[in-house]
């Protein structure tokens, strides 16, 4: 299941894009950035109670065919790997070194 990466900081509404590092969620998927999560809001979700951790990065670019922030619209449904394991050690090694905001 894909995170719903939403686009804004729900306190002050900055902008939020997929390959926002600053971009905090609880839970529950609830969204800020991290100045209204960690100034402002200290750390509590005023929507559930629940704390804040980074959002992951969703890969711009197309890496593997269909898969990206673009073309894989976000889903209820569970992702299972599609990849061998050895595959995937040699796709890692690939990308390891690009920072994953640059993904």
């Amino acid at each position: 299941m894909a995170l719903q990466l939403r686009p804004n900081c729900e306190y002050c509404d900055k902008d939020l894009p997929p390959n926002a590092t600053e971009a905090r969620i609880c839970s529950y998927e609830c969204t800020f950035c991290a100045d209204c999560a960690d100034n402002k809001l200290h750390n509590v979700c005023p929507n559930c109670g629940g704390g804040f951790a980074p959002r992951p990065i969703r890969p711009a670019q197309e890496w593997r065919p269909g898969v990206c922030v673009v073309k894989q619209a976000p889903s209820d449904k569970r992702v299972h790997l599609k990849f061998s394991v050895e595959d995937c050690a040699v796709h890692s090694a690939r990308l390891r070194d690009i920072p994953p905001q640059n993904r």
